[in-house]
This record gives structure tokens, sequence and C-alpha cells, in this order.
């Protein structure tokens, strides 16, 4: 897609869901109070059912706004002070802060990677690096390439349900339970893996 189509698609009184898309996955990956998987797996699905959207936009634009919104929260947690770090990290255990720091000392940015993909791994990770003076050089591109892989397969999530289903709607809530099912399979895989670690100590 040229850079041309994308900004007049962008423009377009119909094509409100491009700004929705970027404005949200950006928002939710600083505040995370919006759902960005969900939003994503939505976009790609009404892009594989409808003319609305592009799913090469999507794509791009989810991985754009993904990895702005890490390097903000980085920023805040390296450069913001106690406060600023406080606020980011909210309603994170300081158990998981401190586990994810350690973590990060001995494999710095597969972590990055890791905390992206990972469900509630995201934030104690940048919250970590910007505690740790992580380097930009090593932090840019881990993100970025986080922030990527993140694109692409909640994106799958949304082309398979759009490719099985031809109806919008039922391609939509296929994408958002499949994006829900695999937040819960994660959640239950690092629970399995404190509780052993635990166990260990």
């Amino acid at each position: 897609m040229s850079v041309t189509v994308l900004a007049s698609s962008w423009t377009d009184g119909g094509s409100l869901g491009y700004p929705v898309l970027f404005g949200g996955v950006l928002l939710g990956s600083v505040v995370p109070v919006v759902p960005t998987g969900p939003l994503l797996s939505v976009a790609a699905a009404v892009a594989m059912t409808t003319d609305r959207l592009e799913i090469a936009a999507v794509l791009v634009l989810a991985t754009l706004a993904a990895f702005l919104g890490d390097v903000v929260t980085f920023s805040l947690a390296r450069f913001g002070g106690p406060s600023a770090v406080r606020w980011v990290s909210r309603g994170q255990h300081a158990s998981r802060l401190e586990e994810v720091r350690t973590q990060f000392r001995a494999h710095g940015w597969q972590i990055v990677v890791a905390g992206r993909l990972l469900p509630a791994g995201r934030i104690p990770v940048l919250v970590a690096a910007g505690a740790l003076a992580y380097p930009w050089r090593r932090l840019l591109p881990a993100s970025f390439g986080a922030a990527l892989l993140w694109a692409v397969a909640y994106s799958l999530l949304g082309v398979v349900s759009g490719g099985i289903f031809d109806n919008p709607l039922i391609a939509t809530l296929v994408a958002t339970g499949l994006v829900l099912l695999v937040g819960l399979v994660g959640n239950l895989v690092a629970s399995r893996r404190r509780k052993r670690k635990q166990q260990v100590q």
C-alpha cells in the first residue's frame, strides 16, 4: 500500500478504523486500559471481511503504535523518577517487578521480546529496563522486533477468523474469543511457572 493510499484512507470519514486502531494501541501500550490485542485482532478480522481496512496497513499501524507506546513507557520509567515509575507500574506486584529485574540482568533483549508477547509481562519488563538504565541501542531494536511479532501474532488471529467467516460480526466475535483464549492459556502457564519457582525456593 502506498503512502498516498494510506493517507487518503486515514482521512476518509468512512475509514475511522485506522485512527482508532493506532490511537487505541498507542494508548493501551502506555496506559493499560485499552485491550490492545483484541483491538488489533478485530481490525484484522474487519480487514479480511470488508473493504474498509487493508490488512497491510493494520499490521504496520499496530506495529508502530505498539513500538511508540513501549518507548514512551520505557522513557517514563527511566527519566520520570520514582513517582513516574509508581504511576507506570501501578497494579503490578513488587515481587513480579523484582523477578523481572533479576531476569533482565541475565537475558536482556530476550526479556523485552517475551514481555511484549506474554500476558501482563510488558509493563514489568519496561519498568525494569528503565530502572536499570538499559541502553537505547539495545532497547529500540528489541522493542521494535517485539512489537512486530506481537502485531503479526494478533493479526493472524483476526485473519484466521476472517478467513473462516464471511460475516464481519461473527469474525469479530471469533477473533475476540481467540484472543481471550490465548490470554487465558498464557496466564495459566505463567501462574504455574511462578508456583514451581516458589516450590523450588
